[in-house]
C-alpha cells in the first residue's frame, strides 16, 4: 500500500521480538537528560528528611535529659528521707531507753513506799479492777438492754405506722353471694321442672345444694366448696336470664359456667402476680392464687387480704433493710392454703407449705406460709414480718365481719376462761376482743406465778377459741400497803 513502510522497516522501529534472541536497545539520549534533570530533586527531599530526623533526635535527647534530671532530684529527695527516718529512729530508741529507766526507778521507790513487790501489787491492782470491770459491766448491760427496748418498740411502732399509712385505701370486705334474687315466686316452678328433674340435674351436675324455702323471692346456693358455689351462681343467673331450663340445657350452661370460672380464676392469679411485679411463680401456683378470689374469712376476701400483707410485708422490709422482693412474695403466698383447704385434711398453713414445697418456692416463703399462725417455729426475720402484716390487715377496721352476737359471745367466753382461774380478781376484755387484761389478787398469787398465770391462760384460749389474729393477755398484780402517821 502507499505510505507504508516495508515489512523489515516495522519490525526495526518496534523493538526486538519475543523470541528474537536480539539484545534490548540502550537508553536514548532524551531519558539520561531526564535522569539527570530529576537527580539534584530528589536529593533536595532526602536532604530534607535527614534534616528532620535530626530534629527529631535532638527533641528526644532533650526530653531524655530532662528525665534524668527529675531522676536524680527523686533521688536526692529520697536520700534525704532516708537520712530523717535514721535519726527519728534513732530518737525514738533513746526515748524508749529513757522510759524503761524512769519506769525502773519508779517501780523501785513505789516498792520502797509501799512495801509491796510487783507482783502483789500486780495481783491488788487486778483484782480491784475486776471488780470494778464487773460492776460498770453490769451497769452498761443493764441500761443497754433499756435503750434497746425503748428504741425497738418506737422502731417497730415507727415502721408499723410507716407500712399502714402507705396502704391506707378504702378497701371493702368481700362476701361471697350465696343468695339469688328472683322476680316472682313463679320461677321456682321452672326451675323444679317436672317432678323435680330440674332440680336434681342442677344439683348433680353442680354439686351444689338449692334452697328455695328461705324466702318467697331468693334462691339460695349452700355449698361449701366456694368454686362450685361460683359455678352454680353464674349458671342460675344465666338460665334463670334465658329462661330456657331442662336437663340437658342445664349441662351445657354449667360446663360454659365452669370454663368461665375457671377462666376467671386464672386471670386473677396473673394479674395479682403482674400488679405486684412478681415473676418466677408455677403457672399451677397462680391458678391457686386465683382461687382466692373466691374464698372469703371473717367476711373478707382472701385474695385482697394477700395483697394487703404482701405489700406491708414488702413496707416493712424496706424500712429494715431486707430483701422487699422475697418479702412480698412470701406475704402474697402465706394463705395459699385456703384455695384448697376444703378439698383435702390439714390446716391452711400445713397445706400452703405444702404446695409451695411442691412448686419449687423459696424456703424463706415456705418457712412464712407455715409459721404464719405460729404452727412452726419461725426460722426467719421475714416470716415475722409475715405474722406481723396478717394480723394487721385481719384487724383492721372493716376488714372482717362478725355479727353482733358472735361478738358478745366471743368476749363473754374470753372473760370467762380468765375468771375461772383461781386467783383472778376480774377480767376484762379490751380493743374489740383483742386483749385480756386480767387483775389477780395478790395474797394468792405472787410475782413469780404472774407470769405463770400469763402462759397458761394464753394456751387455754389458743386451743378453746376461734378469733382472727392474735389476743394480749396482760396479768397486773398490784400490792398496796397503807399506814397513818400519827
Amino acid at each position: 500500500m502507499v505510505g507504508q513502510p516495508p515489512a523489515g522497516e516495522k519490525a526495526l522501529e518496534c523493538g526486538p521480538q519475543r523470541g528474537s534472541g536480539n539484545p534490548p536497545r540502550k537508553p536514548t539520549r532524551r531519558r539520561k537528560a531526564k535522569e539527570a534533570i530529576d537527580a539534584p530533586t530528589d536529593l533536595k527531599g532526602r536532604v530534607r528528611t535527614a534534616q528532620k530526623q535530626q530534629q527529631s533526635l535532638e527533641d528526644k535527647d532533650r526530653n531524655l535529659q530532662q528525665r534524668l534530671e527529675e531522676v536524680r532530684k527523686q533521688a536526692e529527695r529520697i536520700q534525704e528521707s532516708e537520712r530523717r527516718l535514721q535519726a527519728l529512729q534513732s530518737e525514738a530508741t533513746e526515748n524508749r531507753d529513757r522510759y524503761r529507766r524512769l519506769r525502773e526507778d519508779t517501780n523501785r521507790r513505789l516498792e520502797q513506799i509501799a512495801g509491796l513487790g510487783v507482783e502483789e501489787a500486780k495481783k491488788m491492782l487486778l483484782s480491784n479492777l475486776r471488780a470494778e470491770t464487773r460492776f460498770e459491766a453490769a451497769r452498761m448491760i443493764r441500761e443497754i438492754k433499756e435503750e434497746a427496748q425503748r428504741t425497738a418498740d418506737a422502731e417497730a411502732s415507727k415502721i408499723i405506722a410507716l407500712a399502714i399509712e402507705r396502704l391506707a385505701s378504702e378497701v371493702t370486705a368481700a362476701r361471697s353471694v350465696t343468695s339469688i334474687p328472683i322476680p316472682s315466686a313463679k320461677v321456682k316452678g321452672r326451675i323444679i321442672g317436672y317432678e323435680g328433674k330440674n332440680i336434681r340435674a342442677f344439683e348433680k351436675t353442680t354439686g351444689v345444694q338449692l334452697l328455695m324455702d328461705e324466702a318467697p323471692d331468693t334462691l339460695v346456693l349452700s355449698c361449701f366448696n366456694p368454686i362450685k358455689r361460683e359455678v352454680a351462681r353464674v349458671a342460675l343467673e344465666r338460665l334463670l336470664k334465658d329462661g330456657n331450663i331442662h336437663p340437658r340445657r342445664i349441662e351445657e350452661v354449667v360446663e360454659k359456667s365452669r370454663r368461665k370460672v375457671e377462666e376467671s380464676i386464672l386471670r386473677a392469679g396473673e394479674e395479682t402476680v403482674k400488679d405486684l411485679g412478681i415473676k418466677g411463680i408455677h403457672p399451677e401456683m397462680v391458678r391457686v392464687l386465683g382461687r382466692l378470689k373466691y374464698r372469703t374469712s371473717y367476711g373478707q376476701n382472701v385474695l385482697e387480704h394477700s395483697i394487703e400483707v404482701a405489700k406491708l410485708t414488702a413496707m416493712m422490709a424496706t424500712e429494715l433493710g431486707m430483701d422487699a422482693t422475697l418479702a412480698l412474695r412470701a406475704g402474697l403466698l402465706h394463705d395459699i392454703g385456703k384455695a384448697i383447704d376444703f378439698e383435702r385434711e390439714g390446716t391452711h398453713p400445713e397445706i400452703g407449705a405444702e404446695v409451695g414445697a411442691k412448686y419449687g418456692e423459696h424456703e424463706v416463703v415456705i418457712n412464712a406460709i407455715a409459721s404464719h399462725h405460729d404452727d412452726v417455729e419461725v426460722t426467719t426475720p421475714i416470716s415475722v414480718l409475715v405474722g406481723a402484716a396478717d394480723a394487721i390487715s385481719g384487724s383492721r377496721p372493716g376488714a372482717r365481719r362478725k355479727t353482733l352476737v358472735d361478738y358478745a359471745k366471743r368476749i363473754e367466753r374470753l372473760e370467762g376462761i380468765a375468771n375461772s382461774y383461781d386467783g383472778v380478781e376480774q377480767s376484762y376484755a379490751i380493743q374489740a376482743g383483742r386483749e385480756i387484761r386480767v387483775i389477780a389478787v395478790p395474797e394468792k398469787i405472787d410475782d413469780a406465778q404472774v407470769s405463770l398465770l400469763a402462759n397458761d391462760l394464753a394456751q387455754r384460749i389458743q386451743k378453746e377459741m376461734e378469733y382472727p389474729g392474735r389476743i394480749k393477755v396482760t396479768v397486773i398484780r398490784e400490792m398496796r400497803a397503807t399506814e397513818v402517821a400519827r
